[in-house]
C-alpha cells in the first residue's frame, strides 16, 4: 500500500453520473497535413461530432463539419486534399461502417456516403496517406465473406479494386503506392505464414512463420516504406512480444525495439480509438516509436528526430504519451497524454521554437477528487504471475471495502494504467476496484497468453477468484461484499463467476456478455468465423467436433443457470452483431421464471456496448443502484 493510498484524505463530494459519462468537450485531436488546423471530436446537436479550427484559435472559432444526431462519431481522417475530411459511421451500433466525406469549404452541406453497401458489409480500415493524390485505400467487404482492398477516389467515390481475396482467412498488405507487397496465410494447424510478394510477377515467397495460438487475433505487421522489409510483432526467442524487422531478401529477424519483461502493446488491434502500437511518420511512413506494456505504458523512440520531440513533449506533463500527429514537416505536433486521475490532456508543440502549450484539459473534473490507480501483482494458485490494477476510493480508509472485480473483454486484450470513467465512478461510490490481467490477456508474454488454452471457466476463472482472495487477504476488501462486473468476455466471466462459484459474489453485472459459447460462435458474422482457428477454436474448441461442443456446453453459463442465486444486472444492445441479444435473453428468462433477482436493460439503439451518453448514464445509474442495494458503498 502506498502512502497516498494509506493516508485518508477529505472525502470529495459525489461526482454526477452525467458528468462522468457525457461526451468529452474535446477529444481525439489531430493536426492537418499543412499544420494550420486541428480537427477534434466535441458535442454538437447532442452527439459527438468532428470540429475544425485554426491552430491558434479556440473552440469559439471552431466549425462543426459533421452533423450526426443519431450516433457519435469516433473515427475520422484528414486527407491530402485540404477540402476533404472523411469519417466512419455505422447505424445504431450495427458495425456496418461506411466511409463518409465532408466538404470543409462547405461544412453545412450534408456528408456524402462514399461506400454505399448492402447490410452485412462494412469498411474495416482506411488509409488516406497514399502516394496517389485525392485517393484513399479502403478495406471493405461488398462480397460479405471477403474483405477486399480498393482505391477510392475521394471526389467521385469511384472505387478501383486493388486486391480481391480468394480465401477469407488470408490477407495482403500494401505499400503506400497501393501495391500488394506482403501476403499472410495460415497452414492447416493455424500457423501464420508471412510471404513477400514480387511487385512485377505477383509470385509469393515464404519468409517467416509464427505460432498461431501465440497470436490469437493476428499479429502486428507493417511494410517498411523503402521496400526492404517489414516490421512485425514477434516473440523472437523470447517470452516477450518484441518489435522486429523482417528482411525481405533473407528472412532474417532483427530486434528494433524491446523492453525486457514487457511486451509490445497491441491493444489498438481491438479498436482504433485505443493508443496505437506504433507512431508512424505521416511524411515517410517510417515508424517513429513503439508502445510497450507495463505498470505504466512505455513509449520507446526509434527515430532520432522523434526522440527529441518525445523528450520535449514529455516535459510538458507527467502523463503517458497516448496519441501524436504532426504536420508533414514534423515540426508542429499535437499530442494527447493519458493520466489515471483525469481524462486525457492535449498539447500543441512546435519543435522549431521548442514551445508547447495546453490545448485542452477537462475542467469539469478535479483530479484531486479522482482516485489514483496502482499497479499490483500476485501469483495465481498454480504460480503464474498475475498483474492488475487497484483503485481505491478517495477519503476512505482502505480496509474492508465493498470490492468490484471489473473484468476486461476480449479475452485477448488487457487492462492498462490510465483514466477509466467506469473505474472512477465505482471508486467515487465507495467501492475498491480491482482489474486483473488473467491468463489469456495480451501484453504479458507468450506463456501468460497461451496458459488460457482450454481454460475458459477453468483456470481463467481461478485467476479472478485468486485476485479477489488476494484483495481480501490484503485487507482491502470485505469478503461478504464482492461483486463481479464485466462486458463481452467480461460479461461471460461475470456469469461464470455466479455459476461456477455462486457463493463468492454478492452481486454481478453482465454487460453484452456471452452465455452460450456454441451459440456465440455460430452467430458471429461469416468473415469472423473464417478467422477463428487461432482464437476461439484453439482456446475453446471446434463446434464441429462433438466432444469439443459438449465441453463448450459444460463451460457455458446457460447450462448452469440453475446455480445462479446472486442478484444480477444484465445489459444488452439490441443491434449487437458480436454477442447477439439471445445470449442475454437466454439467461434472463429462466432466472425470472425461478424468481431470482435480475434486472434487464436493452438499448434499442446500441450494439456491442453502449456509446450514446444517455444510454451510458442509464447503465451506470442502474449499476450504482444494483451495487448499493447488494454491497452497500458510499455512506
Amino acid at each position: 500500500m502506498t502512502d497516498e493510498q494509506s493516508s485518508v484524505q477529505t472525502r470529495p463530494a459525489p461526482i454526477d453520473v452525467e458528468t462522468l459519462f457525457a461526451d468529452p468537450p474535446f477529444s481525439h485531436a489531430s493536426i492537418s497535413p499543412d499544420g494550420t488546423r486541428i480537427a477534434y471530436l466535441a458535442p454538437h446537436r447532442g452527439r459527438r461530432n468532428v470540429w475544425v479550427r485554426g491552430i491558434d484559435r479556440t473552440h469559439d472559432d471552431a466549425v462543426a463539419v459533421t452533423h450526426d444526431t443519431r450516433r457519435g462519431i469516433t473515427t475520422y481522417h484528414w486527407t491530402d486534399d485540404p477540402r476533404w475530411l472523411v469519417y466512419l459511421q455505422d447505424t445504431d451500433g450495427d458495425e456496418d461502417w461506411h466511409l463518409h466525406r465532408v466538404d470543409l469549404d462547405a461544412p453545412d452541406v450534408p456528408a456524402v456516403d462514399l461506400t454505399p453497401m448492402e447490410p452485412g458489409s462494412r469498411v474495416f480500415a482506411v488509409d488516406t496517406e497514399t502516394t496517389v493524390p485525392g485517393t484513399a485505400i479502403v478495406w471493405m467487404n461488398p462480397r460479405p465473406l471477403f474483405v477486399d482492398v480498393f482505391r477510392l477516389d475521394l471526389a467521385t467515390g469511384r472505387t478501383t479494386p486493388l486486391v480481391e481475396r480468394d480465401d477469407p482467412s488470408e490477407f495482403f498488405l500494401l505499400d503506400r503506392d497501393g501495391q500488394a507487397t506482403w501476403f499472410v496465410s495460415k497452414d492447416e494447424d493455424g500457423t501464420h505464414e508471412v510471404h513477400a510478394v514480387d511487385r512485377a510477377t505477383g509470385v509469393r515467397r515464404l519468409l517467416h512463420r509464427l505460432d498461431g495460438p501465440s497470436h490469437p487475433v493476428g499479429f502486428f505487421l507493417l511494410p517498411l516504406p523503402d521496400g526492404s522489409g517489414a516490421l512485425l510483432g514477434d516473440h523472437h526467442d523470447s517470452d516477450d512480444l518484441r518489435l522486429v524487422r523482417l528482411d525481405r531478401d533473407t528472412g532474417e529477424l532483427t530486434v528494433v525495439a524491446a523492453v525486457d519483461g514487457h511486451s509490445l502493446d497491441t491493444l489498438s488491434s481491438a479498436s482504433d480509438t485505443l493508443p496505437p502500437t506504433v507512431f508512424a511518420s505521416r511524411r515517410t511512413g517510417e515508424v517513429l516509436a513503439a508502445r510497450f506494456t507495463g505498470d505504466r505504458p512505455q513509449v520507446v523512440a526509434i527515430d532520432p528526430h522523434f526522440a527529441q520531440v518525445q523528450a520535449a513533449l514529455e516535459g510538458l506533463t507527467d502523463g503517458v504519451l497516448g496519441w501524436v500527429s504532426s504536420d508533414l514537416g514534423e515540426q508542429r505536433w499535437v499530442a494527447t497524454f493519458v493520466h489515471d486521475r483525469e481524462p486525457p490532456t492535449t498539447w500543441f508543440y512546435d519543435h522549431s521554437t521548442g514551445r508547447g502549450r495546453l490545448l485542452f484539459r477537462d475542467e469539469r473534473l478535479d483530479p484531486a477528487a479522482l482516485a489514483p490507480t496502482t499497479a499490483v501483482r500476485f501469483p495465481a494458485r498454480d504460480g503464474l504471475p498475475l498483474h492488475g490494477f487497484l483503485t481505491l476510493p478517495v477519503g476512505v480508509e482502505p480496509r474492508d471495502l465493498p470490492l468490484v472485480l471489473l473484468v476486461h473483454g476480449g479475452p485477448w486484450m488487457h487492462d492498462t494504467w490510465g483514466y477509466n470513467a467506469a473505474v472512477q465512478f465505482l471508486a467515487d461510490r465507495g467501492h475498491a476496484v480491482l482489474r486483473v490481467n488473467f491468463r489469456g490477456s495480451t501484453g504479458y508474454g507468450r506463456r501468460h497468453l497461451t496458459a488460457a488454452i482450454g481454460e475458459f471457466a477453468g483456470a481463467m476463472h481461478d485467476d479472478l477468484i485468486d485476485a479477489v482472495d488476494w484483495a481480501v487477504a490484503q485487507g482491502y476488501a470485505d469478503p461478504e461484499r464482492l461483486a463481479i462486473v464485466g462486458g463481452s468476455y467480461g460479461g461471460y466471466a461475470a456469469l461464470v463467476g455466479i455459476t461456477v462459484t455462486p457463493e463468492k459474489f454478492a452481486a454481478a453485472v453482465d454487460y453484452v456478455g456471452i452465455s452460450d459459447l456454441a451459440n456465440f460462435l455460430s452467430t458471429l458474422p461469416p468473415f469472423v468465423r473464417a478467422n477463428m482457428t487461432n482464437n476461439w477454436i484453439a482456446y475453446v474448441g471446434d463446434p464441429d467436433d462433438p466432444d469439443a461442443l459438449a465441453d463448450m456446453r459444460r463451460r457455458s453459463p446457460v447450462t448452469m443457470v440453475d446455480r445462479i442465486r446472486t442478484p444480477l444486472l444484465v445489459a444488452q444492445g439490441a443491434n449487437d452483431v458480436r454477442v447477439v441479444q439471445a445470449e442475454s435473453d437466454n439467461i434472463v428468462a429462466p432466472l425470472r421464471e425461478r424468481g431470482v433477482p435480475v434486472e434487464y436493460l436493452v438499448a434499442e439503439d446500441e450494439g456491442h456496448g453502449f456509446d450514446n451518453p444517455e444510454n451510458q448514464v442509464m447503465l451506470f445509474r442502474a449499476i450504482e443502484e444494483h451495487l448499493a442495494t447488494h454491497l452497500g458503498g458510499r455512506g
